[in-house]
């Protein structure tokens, strides 16, 4: 008995050593937890109760010159359904009130939302989604239909909200007014004037801490880190919805009709260099029209005609003729060796002026002029060029803008073809709103002024930047040269090329191009060629407000690819709609 007393003693021991043991153990963890790994753990606490989230910060809008809305940030709902949260009772009450309710907001049979909320149910879906999309109005009213009014935890309605950029004109000049989004690859793409001016319109987020308190739910907590979001600015563009809206109409009628691949027109205030339109319209395989690139910006190209008045310019700037001279032209075929440049009207126009050359777009004429007078030093000639501004960019505040191309002698492209060729537009590429850039500096009595797309940048109505007008050249040539091309570009309207648009209630003034293209992914099936047909000018023609030009690409050669058939009546219809306002 004694033994067992003692083993029963021993083990007893045992238990209260280790009991001890596990005690002392257990202090010593707790002790280090509190004090020596304390600060770790509390703020292993902190992180899973405590967070920091982003405030948004307010996009700025994008206003028009007159003021109407071009671009701004709406809020937009998707709504989910935690079929699990309603109690049976209420679920088995309001379910089918609800599904006529979202029928008569949503559009489809009341019993095929009453089938998907008791699907959601029996397969216990938690997020099932019921509508995407919503606006703000359509989001309030769907929070009062029955079940959904007892709120998240008793309804199970939940919201999802994101914003959503919207431009509240539509498509109309929808790559000029721009976007900012991420692409597949992660890369920013900043487009138009969202794009480059989004350091401006996104403001700076902010930030705050937030402590879960249930599921899904968390409140702000006092933090003196804590920081308010600063809302972006407004931008003032130049565009005038009035203008822009004629400008697209009349091109898009223009390239529905000739079922042209593409084309663009801008419309620049004369004295200011501020763009009041701009349409880019490029085909889809489906016939529509849609803004998808901006060519009037990136699209360099050969011009054509159109590149006749820098020659013009050029030559009598320098005196090497006057507008009188006579030129044969050769029953409308000459020769520089071995390649022919050929007038338009076969057997070509007898024995004309320069002026008259010009007004008639004669090729023989023009090349026979700058040939003859420049052949033996054409840097001479390219020199006015360069000095026109004619081989730089323009510095648009926009990414993708096209490089023009004025061969310099003594480069590896220039040959003996050169001189010749660029008299009529060939050999050189230019953008559209480089080429209207230059005849606005006719209009604008020689100056030259820099194309704007911004007037001002406002935040709460406070102006912060203004851009005024940016003077490129202030003269491109003398007040004599520009008087003789001004008449020579009244005249081409009046009993030239452009006769056509000629109207005694108004007066206009410009240049037809017919150019042919010829690049890889837009070829004729016959003879490799294509025709981009432009008309650029100005209105009126006497006291110039706006110039304007107009190309289109590829129109169907059966209906005709004359510069003033197809581009003309664009900028006839454009100016006639807001003449009554200049």
């Amino acid at each position: 008995m004694a033994v067992e007393d003692k083993n029963i003693s021993y083990r007893l021991y045992i238990i209260a050593f280790a009991i001890v043991v596990m005690a002392v153990f257990i202090a010593v963890k707790l002790t280090n937890i509190q004090w020596v790994e304390g600060d770790y753990y509390r703020e292993l606490a902190k992180e899973r109760t405590v967070k920091d989230f982003v405030i948004p910060a307010n996009k700025g809008n994008v206003y028009s010159a007159d003021g109407s809305l071009l671009a701004t940030s709406i809020p937009n709902y998707n709504i989910r359904f935690d079929a699990l949260s309603p109690k049976n009772e209420d679920f088995k009450k309001f379910a089918k009130p609800l599904a006529d309710s979202l029928s008569v907001m949503l559009g489809k049979p009341s019993d095929f939302y009453y089938s998907e909320l008791r699907k959601a149910r029996t397969n216990k879906n938690r997020y099932y989604l019921l509508a995407r999309d919503l606006s703000y109005t359509q989001y309030v009213r769907i929070k009062s239909f029955p079940l959904f009014n007892l709120g998240p935890y008793k309804g199970g309605i939940i919201t999802q909200q994101r914003i959503i950029r919207e431009h509240p004109i539509g498509k109309i000049a929808e790559r000029t007014i721009g976007y900012e989004r991420v692409d597949h690859k992660g890369e920013n793409l900043e487009v138009g004037i969202e794009g480059a001016f989004s350091q401006y319109l996104n403001g700076k987020d902010g930030k705050r801490k937030m402590q879960k308190i249930a599921r899904s739910q968390w409140k702000p907590i006092s933090d003196i880190n804590e920081v308010e979001p600063v809302d972006g600015s407004d931008i003032i563009s130049t565009i005038d919805v009035y203008i822009q809206d004629i400008a697209h109409h009349a091109l898009l009628k223009q390239l529905e009709f000739y079922e042209a691949d593409h084309g663009c027109v801008v419309v620049m205030e004369t004295k200011t260099g501020y763009i009041k339109a701009i349409s880019n319209l490029g085909r889809a395989e489906s016939g529509s029209y849609y803004e998808t690139i901006n060519y009037a910006v990136g699209e360099s190209h050969e011009p054509g005609s159109t590149f006749k008045l820098a020659g013009l310019i050029a030559l009598l700037d320098d005196k090497k003729v006057d507008t009188s001279k006579v030129y044969d032209c050769k029953g409308g075929d000459i020769t520089y060796f071995g390649r022919h440049v050929r007038d338009s009207k076969k057997g070509g126009y007898g024995k004309i002026s320069l002026a008259r050359g010009f007004e008639l777009s004669s090729n023989t004429v023009l090349v026979q002029a700058v040939y003859e007078n420049y052949k033996d030093n054409p840097k001479e000639f390219v020199r006015h060029l360069n000095d026109f501004g004619l081989n730089k960019k323009l510095g648009l505040p926009f990414k993708g803008e096209g490089r023009p191309r004025i061969p310099q002698p003594g480069d590896a492209t220039w040959s003996r073809l050169s001189l010749p060729w660029m008299a009529f537009g060939y050999e050189v590429s230019m953008t559209p709103l480089q080429t209207l850039t230059f005849y606005n500096a006719v209009a604008n009595n020689g100056e030259m002024v820099k194309p704007l797309f911004v007037k001002e940048i406002k935040e709460w109505n406070k102006t912060i930047k203004k851009f005024d007008k940016e003077v490129i050249n202030p003269k491109i040539c003398s007040k004599e040269t520009i008087a003789k091309v001004k008449a020579v570009l009244a005249n081409v309207v009046k009993k030239g090329t452009g006769s056509k648009l000629y109207s005694k209630d108004f007066s206009m003034a410009g240049k037809t191009g017919t150019a042919q293209v010829n690049y890889s992914g837009g070829k004729d099936k016959e003879s490799g060629m294509y025709y981009a047909s432009s008309f650029v000018g100005y209105f009126p023609a006497e006291e110039p407000q706006y110039s304007c030009i107009v190309i289109i690409h590829k129109p169907s050669a059966g209906k005709g690819y004359y510069g003033a058939d197809v581009s003309g009546p664009v900028f006839k219809r454009i100016a006639q709609k807001i003449f009554t306002d200049v």
